[in-house]
């Protein structure tokens, strides 16, 4: 990778392909990979890419990266777009289908349901997104697909929103998402202040952001991500992600050890 005085030149690049992460990656001027964060993690680790926005838990399981400081996708509440669909009561589901893409929710979900004293069955399904719930059952869903379910099923179905069950929990944020370089990528403050000044600018002209968007109403984007989503990784988030770290080796997720947030 090239480095000039004032940038880094071609990072490989790696984000998330879903609605929440725009704020951070509009306007990037490189070229940039976009996949499901089970992807890019997997790509990250095999060193195809220098730098992606990926699951937090990722950071967690393996703690060799760098995170791009004060820049996160997390709520402080409810989310959206990270649920657990299903009818009837929450404490009567047998069962619970999820959704491969990111083990970030997966592994919130294990732990809320842990700390709850339920214990349902859980199973990854590919299909996830598609078709309804039966009886008994629930299913796990993120990202645009879960935004599209909602809209699509929202008579239809109760949701249990993951981040709002962690608020409720913990009195805490939950962060969902984190920029992550590589160890041996140099000058990664540079490339870490560069995606600091993008956030920086796109929040403060969020219109340019939600008229970008195709696939989503500017009435629905203006809400999500002004009223269900933060961008930053402040002190709250930052406990809050050393938390659900604290739960997942709580609950057998995580060995013991524990590494520092490596911080760029």
């Amino acid at each position: 990778m090239r480095v000039t005085p004032d940038r880094v030149e071609s990072p490989r690049v790696g984000c998330v392909k879903y609605l929440n992460a725009q704020p951070l990656i509009h306007g990037w001027p490189g070229p940039a990979t976009f996949d499901y964060p089970s992807t890019l993690c997997r790509q990250l680790a095999a060193a195809e890419l220098d730098i992606a926005l990926v699951s937090a838990f990722e950071f967690l399981r393996n703690p060799i990266y760098s995170i791009v400081d004060d820049v996160a996708v997390a709520s402080n509440g409810a989310v959206y777009s990270v649920f657990v669909a299903y009818n009837g009561s929450v404490a009567d589901i047998e069962e619970i289908a999820l959704d491969p893409a990111s083990s970030t929710s997966a592994n919130l979900l294990r732990c809320l349901l842990a700390e709850a004293g339920l214990k349902p069955r859980l199973r990854a399904d590919a299909a996830v997104a598609s078709g309804g719930v039966p009886a008994g059952s629930a299913k796990l869903m993120i990202g645009d697909q879960a935004i599209r379910f909602r809209e699509s099923y929202s008579d239809d179905y109760s949701f249990w929103d993951l981040g709002a069950e962690w608020k409720r929990a913990t009195g805490l944020p939950f962060v969902f998402a984190l920029w992550l370089i590589r160890p041996e990528v140099e000058e990664a403050a540079i490339l870490a202040e560069q995606l600091r000044a993008l956030r920086d600018a796109n929040l403060k002209a969020l219109e340019n952001v939600i008229a970008a968007q195709k696939d989503f109403s500017p009435e629905f984007c203006a809400t999500y991500f002004r009223d269900f989503l933060r961008f930053h990784l402040a002190e709250p988030e930052k406990k809050g992600l050393l938390l659900f770290r604290s739960l997942c080796q709580k609950h057998g997720i995580l060995p013991p050890k524990v590494a520092p947030l490596r911080l760029a």
